[in-house]
């Protein structure tokens, strides 16, 4: 059975972007992480989508943490709805920046992601 990423038709040509920092690197692990904490409420929900474990998942977080210099991601403790967890506003402006990032390098990197992609293109057809 194909995982989720390897299901999906992939682009002849991606760009991934990691930003380091010198306290640690923000990439598009990362994001999808908070992208899907939002989505789900949960922190375990998260990981699972991911296929990664709640360890990992809090390590992944603190390391945001460390890396901005404050938190991403508030728990909600117990109750009735069994607690879960949300973006702070500086998570959500990171991955609303990223986001943003990614849009203005991808347009940047066009011809170039073009040209790559007809590269392999034109190679399968020798």
């Amino acid at each position: 059975m194909k995982s989720k990423q390897t299901a999906k038709k992939e682009a002849p040509v991606t760009l991934r972007a990691k930003f380091r920092t010198r306290d640690g690197a923000i990439g598009p692990g990362k994001i999808a992480l908070l992208n899907l904490i939002e989505e789900t409420g949960g922190i375990s929900a998260a990981a699972r989508e991911l296929g990664m474990s709640y360890r990992r998942a809090w390590h992944l977080l603190d390391t945001l943490n460390v890396a901005l210099g404050q938190p991403v991601v508030e728990t909600i403790v117990g109750g009735a709805g069994g607690g879960g967890a949300r973006l702070t506003a500086v998570g959500k402006e990171l991955v609303s920046r990223y986001d943003e990032m990614m849009l203005r390098l991808a347009a940047e990197s066009k011809d170039f992601t073009d040209w790559l992609a007809t590269m392999r293109n034109n190679s399968t057809k020798a």
